[in-house]
């Protein structure tokens, strides 16, 4: 298995368990602590907003990471 079959892997796992994660974590709860329909709307809106601000925070730092590399090393 070469190099870039690894990295690949392990980028797939990591998004498959850290959806997962997320599910089991948020989605769960804030289905679970309402009962009528529209506030289950809210929740999973205000899920789905919290899910897009981690994946901007991290694309956000990996891109400084790759931006600032050379001062960096």
């Amino acid at each position: 298995m070469s190099n870039t079959s690894i990295t690949y892997l392990v980028g797939a796992c990591t998004g498959i368990f850290s959806l997962a994660a997320f599910a089991v974590y948020v989605v769960v709860p804030a289905w679970n602590a309402y009962s009528r329909g529209w506030q289950r709307a809210a929740a999973m809106f205000l899920a789905l907003y919290v899910l897009l601000a981690m994946i901007g925070t991290g694309a956000g730092a990996g891109f400084l990471v790759v931006y600032f590399w050379d001062r960096i090393g």
